[in-house]
């Protein structure tokens, strides 16, 4: 069955809008409980914005996500990372934490706003089954806004670095433990690709499908059907 290239392209631009929604957000609330623990760095440096412009990167916002795209895997992306000196922070270990979980939890609050959209727009007295623009299209960038926002939440909640999941074994870390922690966030890339990539392919086993299947997809169920009250 042949694909309307317009709403491929449509769907294409409403994917990428979110993405960059997502990332936006979740770097800004990086940036933000970091100043509100005491950290300035990110702050001073423009992080605290809704620009996309100052979260951006080159490669891991744009070039990786399409040669992903083109090479027909898993797509993720990643935006330059937020500055954070632990040592002006109050409690370094539970604020580095607290700094980590504020991106996952600003992408879960961003779905919920969409959900919430949704609610609106399905109780509007104007039709949006059959509606024309904008209607219609905004009724399906809510259900991509939930989707990608929660995908970039649970995805960044896992436990390897330099995900934001990572963080959460800082407090249970001491001495070389820790040490070896940071030294593993250098060769972050490579892991990502081993799970994403190479281990579906040699297993055949697609952990983060798996993984998704009992965080994401739920989740997404749960919020549209509350909106829609179903």
């Amino acid at each position: 069955m042949s694909v309307n290239p317009s709403y491929y392209i449509m769907s294409l631009v409403m994917q990428a809008l979110a993405v960059i929604a997502g990332i936006v957000v979740h770097e800004s609330a990086h940036a933000l409980v970091a100043y509100l623990l005491g950290d300035r760095t990110a702050r001073s440096r423009g992080r605290v914005s809704f620009n996309p412009l100052h979260h951006i990167d080159p490669f891991g916002t744009v070039l990786l996500p399409l040669l992903m795209l083109a090479a027909g895997g898993p797509v993720f992306a990643f935006a330059k990372p937020v500055p954070v000196n632990l040592r002006n922070l109050k409690h370094p270990k539970r604020d580095e934490l607290l700094v980590a979980l504020a991106g996952p939890a600003s992408n879960i609050v961003l779905a919920c706003l969409g959900a919430a959209l949704l609610a609106v727009l399905f109780n509007s007295p104007v039709p949006v089954v059959g509606a024309t623009f904008p209607a219609s299209e905004i009724f399906d960038f809510c259900l991509t806004l939930i989707s990608v926002n929660l995908s970039l939440a649970f995805f960044n909640l896992i436990p390897l670095p330099p995900l934001d999941g990572s963080s959460i074994l800082v407090p249970f870390l001491k001495g070389r433990a820790l040490s070896t922690y940071y030294e593993i966030q250098r060769y972050a890339m490579p892991i990502l690709i081993v799970v994403l990539y190479l281990l579906p392919y040699i297993t055949g086993i697609d952990l983060i499908g798996l993984y998704f299947d009992v965080t994401v997809y739920p989740l997404y169920e749960l919020l549209v059907r509350v909106a829609l009250g179903l």
